[in-house]
């Protein structure tokens, strides 16, 4: 099974694409992590992308496709794949038709996790987490039991990520709508684009996913 998952920061996809790889051994392909991981490991396409980010250049169309290809043969024909950040303009939805016609696959659903701006602000300015080992908190919806002490490991102090601020937030929703927008009618048309209300619980959403992929 092939699955896009499409929302913006902070929507769930991450925890989302964790247990689609707990519960059917499938795996994400976030082109992100890919890019990184590539440059690291210096392969033939991470010293390309290496030497354009050097330069000040965005990576190329091109390169990020040859990234996903890389991803699926290294995965086996029969491992599902969870496309994360991938595609995010037109061209670079039709190169994935044509790696995944190449490899015998093709893509089964695409799955918009919804949310509400508003809420998402709300959600993603206010977490935080233990500094020590890394339990996430928030302002509103999870705080310590104990003012100020970690549940977990015990530990006074926390820290927040410095981009967890509203303006950021919103520029990366208006970001994520940018570029979304335009891939969306292509999958429409074909009938595989659902949506699923990612600002309800996580269970729930986990729910709603399973049976989107279950039909």
């Amino acid at each position: 099974m092939n699955i896009i998952l499409l929302g913006p920061p902070g929507a769930g996809k991450g925890t989302q694409a964790q247990r689609l790889m707990e519960r059917h051994g499938m795996r994400q392909l976030s082109t992100g992590d890919m890019l990184r991981a590539a440059v690291k490991a210096q392969t033939p396409v991470g010293l390309q992308a290496k030497a354009v980010m050097e330069r000040g250049e965005l990576v190329s169309d091109e390169i990020v496709s040859a990234l996903i290809g890389d991803g699926l043969d290294a995965m086996g024909p029969d491992t599902g794949a969870i496309f994360d950040g991938y595609p995010r303009t037109e061209a670079q939805a039709g190169s994935l038709d044509g790696i995944l016609a190449a490899r015998g696959r093709s893509l089964d659903h695409v799955i918009e996790l919804a949310v509400d701006e508003d809420a998402l602000v709300e959600r993603i300015t206010g977490r935080y987490t233990c500094a020590n080992c890394g339990k996430g908190y928030h302002d509103k919806f999870e705080q310590p039991r104990v003012a100020g002490t970690c549940d977990k490991c015990g530990s006074t102090e926390f820290k927040r990520r410095p981009d967890d601020n509203e303006e950021t937030v919103r520029t990366r929703m208006a970001e994520y709508r940018a570029k979304t927008a335009p891939i969306l009618p292509i999958y429409e048309s074909r009938g595989i684009i659902s949506r699923v209300d990612g600002m309800a619980d996580m269970d729930a959403v986990t729910a709603a996913i399973e049976g989107l992929i279950a039909d």
